[in-house]
């Protein structure tokens, strides 16, 4: 009864608080969480695109896969075309060279051929159009020929006319003949070389030609010559 007594806490404000109760900036942080959250959620739903399924992202990937490889092949199919380019390009280039090159061998031989006109024989009688120089020949049943005209004059565009051959020689009965062959168109500028064949009557052994220049069939001479046949 009279045993030790213990001592007594005297407690003015009341009960003492609850040591776990949450600090207020804690809560304040969790609450700003929160409303980041639902911020986020809400722009997410109301603003956003709808988030893919599972087989739209499938198909989403596939796609892009797809349009990956596609692009990989135009690529591919680019650097071809442009090796292609490259080629063709290069080969214009080369035949440019070419034709510059023939044209450079085209303008030698034209004035090669100019001069050995120029060194052959004049025409003995003269004329508006020279026969310079001819060889004929017999093949078959046709007068091969090689003419030679010039101008002593030329104008600025070539002399239009044509060239009539009459060869005289022995028919085919053997009595002596002439006949016309069939007139060939020409060109005159400074010079023109004639190379061909014409038809003879069967059996016809020419010995000599006469090249007449005219400027229309039956129309004015321009230059004659007689010439033999080999």
């Amino acid at each position: 009864m009279f045993g030790q007594s213990k001592p007594v806490l005297f407690e003015p404000y009341g009960r003492r608080r609850s040591r776990w109760r949450l600090p207020p900036w804690l809560v304040l942080l969790l609450l700003g969480i929160a409303i980041g959250a639902g911020g986020v959620i809400y722009v997410q739903e109301k603003h956003l695109p709808p988030r893919l399924s599972a087989d739209d992202t499938a198909r989403l990937r596939a796609a892009f896969e797809q349009a990956d490889a596609e692009r990989t092949k135009l690529r591919s199919d680019l650097a071809d075309t442009r090796k292609q380019l490259d080629a063709a390009l290069a080969d214009k280039k080369s035949l440019t060279d070419e034709v510059s090159g023939s044209r450079a061998v085209t303008d030698r031989l034209r004035d090669d051929i100019a001069s050995a006109v120029a060194g052959l024989p004049p025409d003995p009688r003269g004329g508006v159009v020279e026969v310079r120089a001819g060889r004929f020949t017999v093949k078959g049943g046709t007068l091969a020929y090689d003419v030679v005209l010039s101008r002593d004059k030329p104008g600025s565009k070539p002399l239009g006319g044509v060239m009539q051959i009459a060869v005289t020689g022995e028919s085919g009965h053997g009595s002596a003949a002439t006949t016309n062959l069939k007139p060939v168109a020409v060109a005159v500028g400074a010079h023109e070389i004639l190379r061909g064949s014409l038809p003879m009557p069967e059996g016809f052994k020419p010995r000599q030609a006469t090249v007449s220049v005219l400027d229309r069939p039956e129309g004015k001479l321009l230059g004659m010559r007689v010439m033999y046949v080999k």
